[in-house]
Formats: structure tokens, sequence, C-alpha cells
């Protein structure tokens, strides 16, 4: 069994950032530079081809850690970011080039590459999980929400919610291309859900997203539809008012 090792270590604007790696595993840690030990949780992932580090996805982090007193842990994906890519990584991403130039669907490849990566990543994401919470400051009685799940983020974390009963909010976007294992997930999720829907997504069917948001199984189930196009959520989409909701917020230290 791997042990979680923290790599680098750097604090500005109230925020500790701290890389980190499990075994091939390479991911980020941000958290209040002063605050509260077992403050709430919150995982991320990252969209189709980026990495752990994007600017949005890192804006959010530290948004959550500064307002909410949140500890926010993001994962690069297999073959994505700081991990080698394997022969199915590199045959995958150069057949969505060649169908993205050739205004073909991308659909097909997108979604066997897709069950693929979460069929890989899901495992990853919980042993992460479980080295979190044996760290002091995050301990096993932490609440856990899936707090970033656009594009390839919804394929993987919406099979990591339905398999992990430690995670009891979820944020999913419709920007993934739907397939049979995504639908079989949705429908074993029972925790409250956050939806969002570009409404004009070039890549993904618009009636293909609203079946994903219908087959979730949560009793409570909300979707924010905006207008645009593929990976443009707003950045007023703030995920803090529903995280709090149903995590609670910690209390910062005064600085």
């Amino acid at each position: 069994m791997h042990s979680l090792r923290f790599t680098a270590s750097a604090t500005s604007d109230g925020v500790l950032e701290r890389d980190f790696t499990l075994g091939e595993v390479t991911g980020v840690l941000w958290s209040p530079a002063s605050g509260p030990d077992h403050a709430p949780l919150i995982l991320m992932g990252h969209g189709g081809g980026l990495h752990k580090k994007t600017p949005a996805l890192m804006a959010r982090a530290r948004h959550l850690a500064t307002t909410c007193g949140y500890t926010v842990a993001a994962i690069d994906a297999p073959g994505h970011g700081d991990r080698p890519r394997s022969a199915e990584d590199d045959q995958a991403r150069a057949e969505l080039r060649r169908a993205v130039a050739a205004g073909e669907p991308i659909g097909p490849v997108s979604s066997r590459y897709g069950a693929s990566l979460a069929e890989r990543a899901v495992p990853e994401w919980r042993a992460v999980l479980d080295a979190l919470q044996d760290l002091p400051e995050i301990g096993a009685d932490t609440p856990i929400a899936y707090g970033g799940g656009i594009t390839l983020g919804t394929a993987i974390g919406m099979p990591l919610t339905a398999a992990d009963p430690r995670i009891t909010a979820a944020i999913f976007g419709g920007g993934f291309v739907v397939h049979d294992a995504l639908l079989e997930a949705a429908r074993r999720i029972t925790v409250p859900v956050l939806f969002l829907l570009q409404w004009d997504d070039e890549h993904v069917d618009r009636q293909s997203a609203l079946g994903l948001f219908d087959a979730i199984g949560s009793r409570e189930k909300t979707m924010h539809a905006n207008l645009g196009g593929h990976g443009g959520v707003p950045a007023f989409e703030d995920p803090a008012p529903f995280l709090v909701r149903h995590l609670g917020r910690a209390t910062l230290s005064p600085a």
C-alpha cells in the first residue's frame, strides 16, 4: 500500500497549497492557512485534456478555502496532467482531434474513453480519500462532497459518488457524452445534487444531458441551465451556497 507524500508547499493570500503523490497519482490540496482541523473536504475533478491546476479549478478551490474554510483536493485523471499517457490515452486523443477537425460527432470516442477513465480513476480517488482521512487535520469524520464535476469530472464523479458513501453531496455538469455506464451510475446516486447545464453545448446533445439529470436517483436535485457552449460555465455559478447548505461552513481563524 502506498502512502501519501507531500512534494511541495506554498502559502499565498491566506491559502496553503500542497502538492502530493500517492503511488502514481499526482494531486494537490488547498486549505486555509489559518483554519480549523476537520473542515469539510471538497473533491474536485478537471475537464478532459486538462489537469488538476487549471486556472478555473484553482480559482474555485481558493474561493472555497477563503470564504468557507474548506479543504479542497484535486488529482490528475489517468493520462492527464503530470501523469504518463498510455497507448489508449494517445489513441483516444488522436481520434477526438480527428473527429473535431472533420466536424464529426465525438460521442462514440468520448463515451468509450470516458468509461475507461472512470474505471481507472474511481479506485484512485477512493484510495486518495482513504489517505487524506488518515491526515490528522482531516480525519475520518470530516464531511465530504464532490464539488467539481464538469465534463470529464462528471464522467468520473458520478460513478465515484455512486460508489463511495462518504460523499454526501455532489456538483456535476452536463458537458459530457452520456453512455449506459454513466446512466447506471446516475441512478445509484441518492445524495443532494447540483447539476450545471450549458444550454448550447456543441458536443453534447441537450436531450441527452437532460436525460442524465432525470436519471439521477436523488430526491433533492437542482439544475442550473445557462446559455453558452461547451466548457463555458459562467463564473457567477458559485458552488459555495450549495455546499454550505449541505456541509456547513468552517470557522476561519483571524490572519
